[in-house]
């Protein structure tokens, strides 16, 4: 995989900015009391499932807080896509004695906010925290809640489908019934639509082992897959109906382009890690309040694009679209 200026340069920003994060300051509700990079940390992280996404994110995160200087106890738990299991997470770490707590995804960050209310959560890899009912607003989240957003530009990356068949008449999607982020992004599509001069078609599923025949069910000019977590964990049953029948597949993170679509403009989660890792060491040593952070996106983002991919769902990938590209998966 070929990384542009762009995405090193990124890289290095925010290694840059960490480096800076040298106050020490206690963490929790007393932002005048000194914190003590010497002293272990305890951070608990809960994520809604595995795959490649949400795996950079955390481990951005841990780099991050570890080249600081911090030692951390960590303690990593996954809900394997199952609510109910992120509830129980949630629970198991308001007992917890932990310092904060990093929640990845929307589905585990409204399992830990409605759980925990004394001990600092930070979130990334969320769509629309305001929307998802998790922040008063972007600017003033108001509670104990505070961090990064992957919020994706769903119209350009809708845009990149007619760069690849510019005779689209139809964009099917399928998502989880249960992702209030996957609602927001279908929303954000049909208004994209409805410019672009394409149909919108929509398959709900309520876990990823229907994520196959719900994408066989529509017949459809090509597919856009949205940062819905039940769909990407299941990525290989969408991107082999793709394949089987010769449309083209637009994700909306880079990770997934890497894996088989074939292109995007895509937050990099690695660097969306770190990110949030530098809010968190702001509150650990810093002592800053979440309630009065705002919450964060990514500044620049990164378009990739998968040649391979294309070839094997009968798409030409325009030569300026190639060569524009910051990441071209080999």
């Amino acid at each position: 995989m070929k990384r542009s200026p762009l995405a090193v340069a990124a890289l290095a920003a925010v290694a840059l900015t960490l480096a800076a994060c040298g106050t020490e300051e206690e963490p929790g509700a007393d932002p005048g009391a000194g914190g003590d990079e010497s002293r272990t940390y305890s951070i608990g992280i809960t994520q809604i499932a595995t795959h490649p996404s949400l795996d950079a994110a955390r481990e951005g995160f841990k780099a991050a807080i570890e080249e600081a200087g911090l030692t951390v106890e960590w303690d990593e738990q996954s809900a394997q896509g199952d609510m109910a299991t992120a509830t129980s997470i949630a629970n198991t770490f308001a007992a917890a004695d932990h310092d904060l707590v990093l929640a990845i995804a929307t589905p585990t960050a409204q399992a830990t906010a409605q759980a925990i209310t004394d001990v600092p959560i930070l979130i990334t890899a969320v769509t629309e925290p305001e929307g998802a009912g998790l922040v008063d607003s972007w600017d003033e989240p108001g509670g104990n809640l505070t961090g990064t957003s992957d919020l994706n530009p769903v119209r350009d990356q809708l845009g990149l489908i007619t760069e690849l068949r510019p005779d689209v008449g139809s964009v099917g999607i399928v998502a989880s019934s249960g992702e209030v982020n996957s609602e927001i992004q279908i929303d954000l599509a049909r208004e994209a639509a409805a410019e672009l001069g394409f149909e919108i078609e929509v398959a709900m599923v309520t876990n990823s082992a229907e994520v196959q025949q719900a994408a066989e069910s529509l017949d459809v000019d090509a597919f856009f897959m949205p940062t819905d977590n039940t769909v990407v964990s299941a990525f290989e049953s969408l991107l082999q109906v793709a394949e089987a029948k010769g449309v083209p597949l637009v994700s909306a993170d880079g990770e997934s382009v890497e894996r088989g679509a074939v292109a995007t403009y895509g937050v990099d989660y690695e660097l969306l890690g770190r990110q949030t890792a530098d809010m968190a060491l702001r509150v650990l040593l810093d002592g800053a309040d979440p309630a009065t952070m705002p919450i964060e996106t990514q500044s620049e983002l990164l378009l990739f694009v998968n040649p391979a991919a294309a070839e094997r769902m009968g798409v030409a990938l325009p030569a300026d679209l190639l060569e524009a590209a910051d990441v071209v998966v080999e």
